[in-house]
């Protein structure tokens, strides 16, 4: 018997819909399932109802997706005043048919256990409110409330199976929330298995500080995010960041934009810092590394971009005074909406709600530049290696939204490597700028170098800080053949070098007189000599003419005589003779 050969199906991928919150679609690869139910558990308090409440309202809002809120614990009322603090109008999207509020109310003592038990009129109150809206979500808060009291596990595993075949067969797209129960990640401990998508919502108190997780636990037929992200509930609804999605794939721009210091930027290549890129600025207390963050903030400003300033030590108005004393003025930004102060204490919450209110904040305000100040005060409130995982995060962060972030960090020696902390920080940073204090000669003076810069040319000399109300400048130091001057000693050699500069010249200019003073001698008596030269030349020539003239009279005497005797004439003398005797006696 010969069987058939199976025709190969097309596969269709699983079809999601958003959730509307952000960050979630993107842990999830898309969204919630469609037409398929999704659980959400969790301890009390963690945020299981705002979050189904937003899934809800969401889609009415932004994807035209009716909705059912079926609430077993809070009536109407209630829940549209709770959830008034994210924003949401119940009362209108009710008025417009976009969601029905309903409120089941269960008492236990009114139920009659037997073995007929079923869900028969919850689903006819819930397909009647389905489809008088023609809804497409739905939401139940909580499940615990339907099956309070029943302790027939049978009934129980037989009518959630049902209720979540119902939803399926509705094509609704549903959260059902529940209780996380004691070790189970329900109460029941039977939800989660036949729900196709859990998510599960923690809320720790770890030290006094507080933090909200979620985690994906399964996800039919889809891949998704496994490990935990730290969420938000703020006035704007749930938040969520994505942490392992976050590649290393953001762009790296090749443009460069000023540090605020002339020099700082001459040390850079003559450019300053790639736009995008992170910057630690590490140095001990007093070495100037807030100022060098604040020129960076002043030069975007000037730039017309926008800059945000989280302040981890000091208040907005604090900063604002105490940088005046170097001539920067950034009130006036504040003021045009160019720079933006978020100052608290570190311990005001945890690393995860720190991380999502950065996230949040460079979200709303779109800046350029970024200040973390300083970043390693995050230490009092978690470990290094979760500062490490949350700095990680906010500089991919940082990047994929190509914001210059500059972390000035503290450190506790004057050593250029302080802990192993700063090490892991610095690794992940593209430029470190160290600050250090070198004390000589009684005084303390700050030094800056450049450890690194990745991508650039850049120098590798120390320049000296200076602070004033100039503003703030860098000069070169002395470097001696024994250690590098800074401060008074600097300006004592350099003082000491000017002076032997000047005794050389000097030297030189009195040297030079002597030689023109001696050349003049020199030429006065070449001169003399010239002279006497000269006389005895011309008293030469004279007796050459008068020798002559006296033998052309004698010659002329001769023929006379010869032809007074009529004799034979004598040949006449050349009279050039004389005159050549005279040139040979010039030369």
């Amino acid at each position: 018997m010969k069987t058939k050969p199976i025709k190969a199906q097309k596969l269709r991928p699983l079809e999601k819909i958003s959730s509307g919150i952000s960050g979630l679609d993107e842990i999830t690869g898309g969204g919630l399932p469609k037409g398929r139910p999704t659980l959400v558990c969790g301890n009390a308090g963690c945020g299981k109802t705002l979050m189904a409440m937003e899934f809800l309202v969401r889609g009415a809002t932004d994807h035209n997706e009716p909705g059912v809120f079926m609430s077993f614990e809070e009536n109407e009322e209630e829940l549209t005043r709770n959830v008034a603090s994210l924003g949401f109008d119940l009362d209108a999207l009710s008025a417009k048919k976009k969601i029905v509020l309903d409120h089941v109310r269960i008492e236990r003592s009114e139920i009659e256990e037997t073995g007929e038990y079923d869900l028969e009129g919850l689903f006819i109150r819930l397909n009647y409110a389905i489809e008088s809206i023609g809804a497409k979500r739905v939401v139940l808060d909580t499940i615990e409330g339907l099956f309070a009291g029943l302790p027939n596990h049978s009934i129980l595993r037989s009518e959630l199976r049902r209720l979540f075949r119902w939803l399926k067969d509705k094509g609704m797209s549903a959260i059902i929330t529940a209780e996380r129960g004691d070790g189970l990640l329900t109460r029941h401990g039977l939800e989660e298995y036949v729900a196709d998508c859990v998510i599960l919502l923690d809320h720790r108190v770890n030290e006094q500080l507080s933090t909200r997780r979620l985690r994906v636990v399964k996800y039919r037929g889809s891949v998704h995010g496994t490990n935990e992200y730290p969420f938000l509930i703020s006035k704007d609804g749930f938040s969520v960041l994505p942490v392992t999605s976050m590649g290393l794939d953001h762009p790296a721009s090749s443009e460069r934009i000023s540090s605020g210091v002339e020099r700082l930027d001459t040390m850079l290549g003559g450019k300053g810092f790639f736009r995008g890129s992170s910057i630690l600025v590490s140095g001990t207390a007093g070495t100037g590394k807030s100022s060098i963050a604040a020129a960076f903030v002043d030069a975007a400003a000037r730039r017309g971009e926008r800059a945000l300033y989280f302040a981890f030590e000091e208040s907005q108005n604090q900063i604002l005074r105490n940088m005046k004393s170097i001539s920067l003025d950034l009130e006036p930004w504040v003021k045009k909406g160019l720079l933006q102060f978020h100052a608290s204490r570190p311990s005001l919450c945890g690393l995860e709600m720190h991380l999502l209110n950065i996230y949040d904040a460079v979200k709303k305000f779109k800046p350029s530049v970024v200040v973390m100040d300083p970043v390693t005060n995050l230490i009092s409130v978690g470990t290094e290696i979760e500062v490490r995982s949350m700095l990680t995060r906010l500089i991919d962060f940082f990047k994929t939204e190509q914001v210059t972030a500059v972390f000035p960090s503290l450190t506790s020696g004057d050593t250029s490597i302080s802990s192993p902390s700063e090490v892991g920080i610095a690794s992940l940073m593209d430029v470190w700028v160290l600050l250090r204090n070198i004390e000589s000669a009684g005084e303390r003076n700050r030094g800056l170098y450049i450890l690194k810069a990745r991508g650039m040319e850049h120098s590798n000399q120390i320049r000296e800080v200076i602070l004033s109300n100039h503003g703030i400048g860098l000069v070169d130091v002395y470097a001696g053949p024994e250690s590098v001057l800074t401060g008074s000693a600097r300006i004592e050699q350099a003082g000491r070098e000017k002076a032997d500069i000047d005794r050389r010249k000097a030297l030189m200019e009195r040297r030079e007189r002597e030689i023109a003073r001696e050349r003049g001698v020199i030429a006065a008596q070449v001169a003399v000599l010239n002279a006497g030269l000269e006389a005895k030349i011309d008293e030469f020539n004279q007796e050459i003419t008068d020798e002559t003239l006296l033998d052309q009279v004698n010659a002329k005497s001769r023929v006379n005589l010869a032809a007074n005797r009529q004799a034979d004439v004598e040949p006449k003398i050349k009279a050039t003779n004389g005159h050549n005797r005279v040139e040979a006696v010039r030369k």
